[in-house]
């Protein structure tokens, strides 16, 4: 993607007390399904020459979205806004089966760019309502991915929006229920909501495994440890990202005095690093390594130019591109498809 362009100058290198610094977190940014997705909305442009149609936002990331659209990819909300015969593609975020039926009823060319850790849930919908089975779905209303998820088993699903939330949610049969989660929460809150939910019902069931992704959870271990010893913590994300504005949650939870969101560089307020003499930096799972590159050059402007990585996991997970777009391709074209990175899960 094109560099950002640059702000650099903006901020006041301000004396502070101590010396200042950056804990840079790792692992941050861009994860497998987000890698994933982004990538295949490129190819589909390289196989089918523009335009390309995407539903939704296939990541919850606005600089990616604008340099997709620069690319020729159109937006939309609903397949009913694409012309018949078409390629669209499937946000990361997964779809229900109604989604995908609509898009074969408009005769439309699907690539579902679906994450497979998204997939794994809306597969452990299905079989546990033909169990019969009530799903209580932790998530938040509205989001695409609990919408995905729920219309796999509609008349099964209850979500469960927060802790509160679960000290009053009623079943059908307290003997028959699982709680299955949106990938990208905050652990902690989860888990205290699912202790919630079993002292009501003792027999709730756990999914098979985490239904919260390996990078969720992995990015706020990191922030965690970088919260501590940070005066503020940025994190580089969108408003509509759920995992970034988890991050910003935990940060606050676990000692950062202050935290805050940002999508660019320029948004940092000169306000904000007053008095700082440490300064956190992460990103959340959808957002490209330039934009955290381009906030520590407008820090390094500000005096902060001593970064100090601060490692808690090693990232190797990588996905397959979805199978419409594999057709006549070698694992290794995959691997060199995806970054080089040779290691593949699907």
């Amino acid at each position: 993607m094109p560099r950002i362009p640059s702000t650099r100058g903006r901020l006041k290198d301000t004396p502070v007390l101590g010396q200042k610094r950056v804990l840079l977190a790792a692992p941050r940014g861009y994860c497998a399904g987000v890698d994933r997705a982004v990538i295949a909305v490129e190819k589909a442009l390289e196989h089918y020459g523009s335009p390309v149609y995407v539903r939704k936002q296939i990541v919850h990331n606005i600089h990616v979205v604008t340099e997709l659209e620069k690319k020729g990819a159109i937006f939309v909300e609903e397949v009913d806004e694409v012309p018949p015969g078409s390629h669209i593609v499937f946000s990361a975020h997964g779809v229900s089966p109604a989604v995908v039926n609509a898009a074969a009823d408009r005769g439309l060319q699907a690539i579902d760019a679906t994450c497979p850790l998204v997939t794994k849930v809306h597969r452990e919908a299905v079989r546990f309502a033909r169990d019969d089975f009530e799903i209580l779905l932790i998530g938040h209303e509205g989001h695409e991915e609990v919408e995905g998820t729920a219309g796999e088993a509609p008349e099964h699903t209850t979500l469960v929006g927060s802790p509160d939330e679960a000290d009053t949610i009623e079943v059908r049969d307290p003997n028959k229920v699982v709680w299955l989660s949106q990938t990208t929460l905050s652990v902690d809150e989860t888990m205290e909501t699912v202790r919630r939910l079993r002292a009501r019902f003792p027999n709730l069931q756990d999914p098979p495994s985490d239904d919260i992704c390996y990078a969720t959870q992995n990015r706020q271990v990191a922030i965690k440890k970088v919260a501590k010893d940070a005066d503020l913590v940025i994190v580089v994300g969108s408003a509509n990202s759920s995992n970034s504005v988890r991050l910003v949650e935990v940060a606050l939870e676990y000692g950062a005095k202050a935290a805050y969101r940002v999508d660019y560089a320029s948004e940092v307020k000169q306000e904000w690093l007053d008095g700082v003499a440490t300064v956190g930096v992460t990103s959340g799972a959808s957002v490209p390594e330039e934009l955290v590159q381009e906030l520590l050059a407008d820090l390094a402007d500000a005096g902060y130019g001593d970064v100090h990585p601060v490692k808690t996991a090693e990232e190797d997970l990588i996905f397959s591109l979805p199978k419409e777009l594999r057709k006549g391709r070698s694992g290794a074209q995959d691997a060199r498809a995806l970054g080089g990175r040779t290691r593949s899960n699907d």
